[in-house]
């Protein structure tokens, strides 16, 4: 009796829930049914080239029915149409997770990789590609497209390689520039030190020339006693002549000493008196001699 009541216990749930799963899998239909007819309506409209129309009554038919992966797949459409990538990117995306058949997951994988081509991002777009081969191999479109991504994946790596180069290039060039700058900066500041060393050789200089020389001395201490002392000392057999007169003794370039000109004033004067000598003789023989008269 017990175990009669138990079995007729399990039918009863078993029944209701039958019954629930039943209520659900309607309700769902029917949502599917709804979300359907939405997306025909918003085709319609895009035939029309009524796009915002359109746009709303597939985000209704999306919000109806998850498994209506048509509608996410035409709105991607209508984006990309209208180079809306990122929004078509989106919508295929969700279209193509959500889909079980093997064709419609194919067309929303390989618009996605279309998608992936226009951005340039080439990488992506040839992964996209091979996961919509594998929900149809034999689509020649596909391989075509997964060919050209690859392709163009090639440049773009050779492009960023070159451009790497460049910029390794362009561094290491402007690094050398900047050492070059640094070494001619180094080198002026050595030359600039070197005239200045030098410059304060040639002033200590002038400084130990004009301290010899009494040039910077006060006038009443540029020749003292013990100069003049010294410079008796330095001037032999002179006796007690005075400073200027020494001075005029000392022969200069192209000039005679005083002597000198003594001597040939004396030499002149006894010239010159030989001279006046042989005129006299001279007189005296021509003198005509008067006779004396005899008386």
């Amino acid at each position: 009796m017990n175990k009669t009541r138990l079995l007729f216990g399990l039918l009863c749930c078993v029944g209701i829930t039958y019954a629930q799963d039943e209520i659900v899998d309607k309700e769902a239909e029917k949502a599917l049914r709804t979300s359907t007819n939405l997306t025909y309506e918003a085709n319609e409209e895009l035939t029309a080239n009524d796009f915002i129309t359109a746009e709303a009554v597939l985000r209704r038919a999306i919000s109806k029915s998850k498994e209506n992966v048509i509608a996410p797949f035409n709105l991607g459409n209508a984006y990309y149409n209208r180079e809306s990538y990122g929004e078509a990117f989106g919508r295929y995306k969700q279209a193509g997770e959500s889909a079980e058949e093997k064709p419609t997951k194919h067309k929303a994988f390989h618009n996605m990789g279309n998608v992936f081509m226009k951005n340039k991002e080439y990488e992506k777009a040839v992964e996209a590609y091979k996961e919509a081969l594998r929900s149809n191999p034999n689509d020649d479109e596909t391989r075509y497209n997964l060919a050209l991504a690859k392709k163009m994946l090639e440049k773009q790596q050779d492009e960023q390689k070159n451009d790497q180069n460049q910029d390794n290039k362009d561094n290491q060039d402007q690094q050398d520039q900047d050492k070059d700058q640094n070494q001619d900066q180094n080198n002026e500041g050595d030359n600039d030190k070197q005239d200045e060393g030098k410059q304060n050789e040639d002033e200590n200089k002038d400084k130990g020339d004009e301290g010899e020389n009494g040039e910077d001395k006060p006038e009443e201490n540029q020749k003292g006693d013990g100069d003049e002392k010294k410079e008796q000392e330095k001037k032999p057999n002179q006796g007690d002549q005075p400073e200027e007169q020494e001075q005029e003794q000392k022969p200069r370039p192209n000039q005679l000493s005083k002597q000198q000109i003594q001597n040939l004033l004396e030499a002149m004067q006894n010239e010159e008196k030989k001279v006046q000598e042989k005129m006299e003789a001279m007189k005296v023989k021509g003198k005509k001699i008067r006779n004396e008269k005899d008386w």
